[in-house]
C-alpha cells in the first residue's frame, strides 16, 4: 500500500510540474487530419502535405505495401497510393504512421506495455471506423477513426511520465498491476485535458472522457461507435486486456446502434484479420 501512494504521488507530481510533453502526431500529419474531416477534402492538398515530409511520407508508402494493403503492383508515390486506396485510407495510414512513432520507450517492460496499447489503439480506430460505415454513418468514417485512435491516449501520457520518472530513478517502486491500475484510473481524465490542450473537437475530448462511463449518451454516435469497438478488442484480447466473456450483443452501445448478431460476428472477423493487431 505504501508503495501504490509513493508511485501515484510520484505520477501526480510529474504531471502537475507540466514536463512531459506529448507530441503524438507530426505537424503534417495534424493538417492531413484537418483536411480530411472537411467535406470537401483535396487530395492535391493531402498529395502536397505528404510530399513536403519525406519520412512520413516514406512510411505511408511502406504501409500502403505491406500486406494488409498490397496490391499486385508496388505503389512507389503518394499519388499512386491515393490513387489504389483513396484519399481518406491514406490519410488515415498518415495518421497511423505518425502516431507509432510515440509508442516507444528504451525501458524493456514499458516498450512491451506500449506495444499492446498501440495495438489496442489502431483495434479501436479500426473497429469504430468499420463500425460506422456498417451502420451508414459515411460523415462519421474519419472521426470515428481518429476518436478510436486517441481515445486511450491518456495511458500513453501516463506511460510517457513513468518512463521519465525511471531515467531518473531506476528503482521507482512499480508493479505491472499497479502500471495498470494507475493507468486506469488517470487516463481518461489526462486524457480528455489532453485533447483541450491540442484544440480538438469537442467530441473527440467527450470520448476520451466518457468512454468508460456506466452509461453512454446514446445521441453521441462517436462515443457508441468508439465503446463498442473498444468492447471488442477487450474480448478478443487486442490490447493490455482480454475479457472472452464480454457479449457484444448485450452490450448497450449495439442496442442503441440497431446491429446484429451477424453485425457483431464480422466486426470481430474484421479485427481478428489486421496483421498489425497480431501479437
Amino acid at each position: 500500500m505504501e508503495n501504490s501512494s509513493s508511485f501515484l504521488d510520484s505520477i501526480n507530481r510529474a504531471m502537475a510540474e507540466g514536463t512531459v510533453v506529448l507530441p503524438v502526431f507530426s505537424a503534417s500529419a495534424l493538417k492531413v487530419q484537418r483536411e480530411l474531416v472537411k467535406k470537401d477534402a483535396d487530395t492535391r492538398v493531402v498529395e502536397s502535405i505528404l510530399a513536403g515530409d519525406q519520412s512520413l511520407s516514406s512510411q505511408v508508402l511502406q504501409m500502403a505495401n505491406s500486406a494488409f494493403y498490397k496490391g499486385l503492383v508496388e505503389v512507389k508515390t503518394v499519388r499512386a497510393a491515393i490513387i489504389r486506396l483513396g484519399l481518406q485510407e491514406v490519410g488515415r495510414i498518415a495518421l497511423l504512421a505518425s502516431a507509432r512513432n510515440q509508442f516507444r520507450s528504451r525501458d524493456r517492460e514499458l516498450n512491451v506495455v506500449m506495444k499492446k496499447l498501440w495495438q489496442h489503439s489502431v483495434g479501436c480506430a479500426m473497429g469504430a471506423r468499420w463500425l460506422a460505415n456498417r451502420c451508414q454513418f459515411a460523415d462519421l468514417e474519419t472521426n470515428a477513426f481518429f476518436a478510436g485512435l486517441l481515445h486511450d491516449i491518456g495511458k500513453l501520457f501516463v506511460l510517457m511520465v513513468v518512463d521519465r520518472l525511471r531515467e531518473k530513478d531506476g528503482n521507482l517502486p512499480v508493479t505491472h498491476s499497479l502500471l495498470l491500475e494507475t493507468m486506469d484510473s488517470l487516463h481518461c481524465l489526462q486524457g480528455e485535458q489532453l485533447m483541450r490542450q491540442w484544440n480538438m473537437p469537442e467530441d473527440y475530448c467527450l470520448v476520451a472522457r466518457d468512454h468508460h462511463q456506466l452509461e453512454a449518451d446514446h445521441r453521441n454516435h462517436l462515443l457508441l461507435l468508439v465503446r463498442l469497438a473498444n468492447s471488442a478488442c477487450h474480448k478478443l484480447g487486442i490490447g493490455l486486456k482480454k475479457d472472452e466473456r464480454i457479449l457484444l450483443s448485450g452490450r448497450e452501445e449495439a442496442q442503441a446502434l440497431t446491429l446484429r448478431d451477424i453485425d457483431l460476428a464480422e466486426l470481430e472477423i474484421h479485427l481478428e484479420d489486421i496483421p498489425a493487431l497480431s501479437s
